[in-house]
């Protein structure tokens, strides 16, 4: 039975009917039923089964509760799946009522072991849920940002959340330097911080000035270096792409042998539009207030929270 407040449901490599799942430790079942538990082998990993598991698997009915049931239903299978067959996913799909989506997780196990498919199947259910989620997802309370920005990292990696009024974003580091690579660097957030201002900045004068710009695209990439080395550097030749780790360089600020940030940015701008125009969009670019923030400098003040 689906809880009442149940809006949606994802089953992922699911069995159409639950004992399915006795048959993968068949073997155990007598142990089971005479100590009333056992400890079995599923997919190389060690799993503690109960008899009163088994019981409830033989209990429940998947079919008959989807028949039942009136909650959206994303269904997601690997023709590949070699531990539950993906015809189980076409008796799921045709019990079910509609709304009802199906997903192929081509190439992928039964476990989803290869990050590159686990990550893919978070994407769709991720894209796929929010139409039934509430229009305005409100800000976990423990993490508010009612006002500016609010930042959370645990004992244990780089993962980490961020909440920006009632935007949740996730921000990490590579996996080369001890990240999970499940979001984007605190520089690349910087950077795309600078490319969305310039952007927005570019077509607000577009059309103001009502100019057909169609579309502006913004690159950007960051690193350090010599002031003195950048007369000569070109978009092949970025040697170092800064991270947030602790290898930076410190320096004293008016050191001019110290290395410094630098933000190359390329912009194509669609439309048809003149030479003078596009020349006078260049330079409306480095008005940006975040390119102005940047290039200024800013304070930060520090205080303990309390």
């Amino acid at each position: 039975r689906l809880m009442p407040a149940t809006r949606a449901v994802v089953s992922i490599g699911s069995p159409s009917n639950a004992e399915h799942v006795t048959h993968h430790f068949s073997e155990s079942l007598a142990e089971i039923e005479k100590r009333g538990r056992a400890t079995v082998t599923l997919q190389g990993r060690p799993f503690d089964i109960s008899l009163d598991f088994v019981r409830s698997l033989r209990d429940n009915d998947v079919l008959g509760a989807l028949k039942a049931s009136r909650k959206a239903l994303l269904v997601m299978h690997s023709p590949q799946d070699a531990t539950v067959d993906i015809s189980h996913a076409a008796r799921i799909y045709t019990a079910a009522h509609h709304p009802k989506s199906f997903a192929s997780l081509d190439g992928a196990d039964h476990m989803l072991t290869d990050k590159a498919d686990a990550h893919y199947a978070g994407q769709l259910i991720s894209a796929w849920v929010t139409r039934y989620l509430p229009e305005t997802v409100p800000a976990d309370e423990t993490l508010g940002a009612s006002r500016g920005v609010s930042v959370r990292l645990g004992a244990e990696g780089f993962t980490t959340e961020i909440m920006a009024r009632h935007h949740s974003l996730i921000a990490d580091e590579p996996e080369r330097i001890g990240g999970n690579d499940f979001g984007p660097g605190p520089y690349e957030l910087v950077s795309a911080g600078l490319g969305a201002c310039t952007a927005m900045t570019l077509q607000m004068y577009a059309r103001r000035k009502k100019w057909p710009v169609e579309r502006v695209d913004v690159t950007l990439r960051h690193f350090k270096d010599y002031p003195s080395d950048m007369e000569s550097v070109s978009g092949e030749d970025i040697r170092e792409e800064a991270s947030a780790s602790a290898k930076t360089d410190v320096a004293a600020p008016h050191d001019a042998s110290a290395k410094i940030d630098h933000f190359e940015r390329v912009i194509t701008i669609d439309g048809d539009l003149s030479e003078e125009q596009v020349t006078r969009l260049l330079e409306i670019a480095d008005r940006c207030p975040v390119h102005r923030t940047l290039e200024a400098g800013a304070r930060v003040v520090t205080k303990l929270a309390g």
